[in-house]
């Protein structure tokens, strides 16, 4: 008995044939998968659209309201009406603060001599650190 080659032309007709069909379907099946994902992003941000459209209808319709627009020149205005007694309650935190160190706080010098002694800081080619350190022993 003759052996027979592994390889026929048969085969070889079979083989290139497949690759040839599976080289035309790449390309389309491709391009298949690319817009499914352009496709979901698009209904994603159609969705965030919609999200962003209904709280705005919701703003427009606060903005609508008469009541709405009183109480929010009442809250951030400070708006009184007329005849009504309306009070301003000023941050009480400062003036505490102040209180507890019991010592005024540190003077700033006018900012002419802090421009002039930055100036001088520049002219001398020292460090600032250093300047004000020298500064402070004068």
């Amino acid at each position: 008995m003759a052996k027979r080659p592994q390889l026929t032309g048969r085969a070889a007709i079979l083989a290139v044939v497949v690759c040839a069909i599976s080289m035309s379907l790449a390309y389309p099946i491709r391009e298949y998968v690319a817009q499914r994902r352009q496709i979901a992003q698009l209904e994603q941000q159609q969705t965030q659209a919609l999200k962003n459209l209904q709280k705005l209808e919701e703003r427009r319709r606060q903005l609508e309201d008469p009541e709405y627009i009183k109480r929010q020149a009442k809250e951030r205005l400070h708006y009184c009406e007329p005849g009504a007694k309306c009070f301003v309650v000023l941050d009480a935190g400062d003036g505490k603060a102040a209180a507890k160190a019991g010592a005024k706080p540190k003077e700033r010098p006018p900012w002419y001599l802090t421009l002039w002694q930055s100036v001088e800081v520049a002219d001398s080619g020292r460090d600032a650190v250093q300047a004000g350190v020298e500064a402070g022993q004068e």
